[in-house]
């Protein structure tokens, strides 16, 4: 099930100092994972790189990030990752 596009999509915002190996980073987010891959969700996404690295990196993090689907997808760089919201510094309303 696809959702309505994340707000900010297409902007590039900072990744939470407080994330292991990725605070301080641009991530340039493309939009909801369930977007990207047409309804799937990051928990359905086996086999998937980004989907499996995101589990990784979630659970063994010391940054607790809610199990659910409020997860998007982004570049820093040139490489594909996703992020749940929380780990991302995003501008306030009207900004």
């Amino acid at each position: 099930m696809t959702r309505e596009k994340f707000r900010f999509a297409g902007q590039t915002v900072k990744v939470r100092n407080e994330i292991p190996k990725f605070g301080g980073a641009d991530f340039t987010i493309e939009d909801y994972w369930q977007n990207v891959t047409g309804g799937l969700s990051w928990m359905d996404s086996n086999g998937n790189p980004a989907a499996m690295m995101y589990a990784i990196r979630t659970g063994s993090q010391g940054f607790n990030v809610p199990i659910d689907n409020e997860v998007v997808y982004g570049k820093i760089g040139s490489l594909g990752y996703l992020f749940h919201v929380s780990e991302l510094i995003l501008p306030k309303e009207g900004e």
